[in-house]
């Protein structure tokens, strides 16, 4: 049984009660909503005539709905403005904080929270978004949710929740060019598979994750429950700290200093015990790119793809399925798949430092003929931060379309999708079929760099060979 890590400091420190059930009653430090699984969750309380427990902690964006060419309202899509419409409704009627088109800091949930300082060290967060894994890479107990459960926090601040196994994952080493924090998440995944993770927290560490900025990090928390793990997490370290400092819900001053002593306090003991450690080496880690219908079905950018005989017999159906799909065959090399769509974007990988990777493949050519191919910023200031530096005009330069703030064609709630059979190169977390709007579609997840790269071949490419020390 685990003890003295992070998992174990922050469960002890917010648990209310053991509860009949043999669950924990625990208290949540942060609530983050969108438009999507809130408007339920509002009307259920107002039925009861309650309120917003704790107002000041909880906080509103928008992002699976919003279309990131005309913003303008009413939306055209009808109930994407229903949603708006009830959202900006129960932040007015139940005093919550939301981050709007007006405001500057919209965007996607994932990337507003960080961003804004709203996602300290120590803190359980919950949001009704099963990617609400990336703010572990805080040092933050950080899980999606169900409605109901939104109903919950909002009610009472609480959640009923059953405690999880930790698992350490160290990946020792450095990693080689071209090969970045969406190589790593999806090399994990692969390795230890989509229902590896069940019942566990991971938290990641070693010498790759020591040099990695937040950022990175973010990616590789951000796809923790790809692999099964309900949370993913890092310990908070100097490179946590300079990030927050200075942001506008981060403390100042005095408050500070205290809540640093705590942000360290909480860091998992040098002597803590893990149920269970795995070790990776990061020399064997090279660009991914997943062929097939879940995460795990990936290989790297020179490999070809795998046997069915690789695979228990437990998983065959799901490998044939996936061929089948994806229209590839075993033994075919992953390099030279033709593609139709490049996104780059997401809560994954639509931050600052991931459109400038991209910009380094796109500067100086051209998209491929045939090939639709668009970059969506994961908030208002990423977009201007990104324009201050003059990304924006790097991808239109290069023919990409230049989009504003949303979730775009992660998981297709807009007018975003794919086509038909259209194939995409994403650098999203999801390559689930119908996940990117057409049931036919097809996705393969990659890196940003690695998107930028087969937008301009046409085709999956190793970016380390299309620019050298990329």
């Amino acid at each position: 049984m685990a003890k003295g890590t992070l998992y174990n400091k922050v469960w002890d420190s917010h648990a209310v009660e053991k509860l009949p059930t043999g669950q924990t009653q625990l208290f949540i430090g942060l609530h983050l909503i969108h438009e999507v699984t809130s408007p339920q969750a509002f009307d259920m309380i107002a039925e009861k005539g309650l309120k917003v427990a704790y107002p000041d902690r909880t906080f509103a964006t928008v992002d699976h709905i919003v279309p990131t060419t005309n913003q303008a309202r009413p939306f055209a899509d009808g109930e994407a403005e229903q949603m708006m419409d009830a959202i900006e409704k129960n932040v007015r009627r139940f005093g919550v904080p939301f981050f709007d088109f007006k405001s500057g800091n919209q965007g996607i949930v994932h990337i507003v929270g960080p961003e804004l300082g709203l996602t300290q060290p120590g803190m359980t967060i919950a949001c009704g978004d099963s990617h609400t894994s990336t703010h572990g890479a805080f040092g933050t107990l950080a899980f999606g949710i169900g409605t109901s459960q939104v109903r919950d926090v909002l009610a009472t601040q609480c959640l009923a929740m059953d405690e999880l196994k930790v698992r350490r994952i160290n990946v020792k080493g450095r990693l080689k060019s071209g090969v970045t924090a969406k190589d790593v998440t999806l090399y994990i995944i692969q390795k230890l598979g989509v229902k590896g993770g069940i019942g566990y927290a991971y938290e990641y560490g070693g010498e790759v994750f020591d040099a990695f900025t937040m950022e990175e990090r973010m990616t590789v928390c951000n796809m923790a429950i790809e692999g099964g793990a309900r949370i993913g997490y890092v310990n908070p370290d100097e490179t946590t700290f300079a990030y927050l400092k200075g942001r506008r819900y981060a403390p100042q001053g005095e408050k500070w200093d205290k809540a640093l002593a705590y942000w360290k306090s909480v860091a998992s003991d040098k002597d803590a015990v893990y149920d269970d450690v795995v070790d990776f080496d990061a020399a064997d880690i090279e660009p991914i790119v997943t062929w097939g219908i879940t995460p795990d079905q990936s290989v790297g950018v020179s490999a070809q793809l795998p046997d069915l005989s690789q695979f228990p017999p437990s998983e065959t159906k799901t490998v044939e399925l996936a061929y089948r799909h994806m229209d590839l065959k075993p033994g075919q090399p992953i390099q030279g798949t033709p593609i139709n769509v490049a996104f780059i974007g997401s809560c994954t990988n639509g931050r600052l430092s991931d459109l400038r990777e991209a910009a380094k493949v796109a500067k100086g050519r051209r998209v491929a003929k045939g090939v639709r191919a668009f970059v969506v910023p994961g908030s208002q200031p990423v977009k201007a931060q990104a324009e201050a530096e003059g990304l924006d005009q790097v991808f239109k330069d290069a023919g990409f379309e230049w989009r504003e703030a949303g979730c775009s064609m992660c998981l297709a709630m807009n007018p975003d999708k794919l086509k038909g059979r259209e194939i995409s190169a994403s650098s999203s977390n999801r390559n689930f079929i119908g996940r990117q709007g057409s049931k036919d579609g097809r996705t393969l997840l990659m890196s940003p760099a690695m998107v930028a790269a087969a937008a301009i071949e046409g085709k999956v490419t190793d970016v380390r060979e299309l620019v050298k020390g990329a």
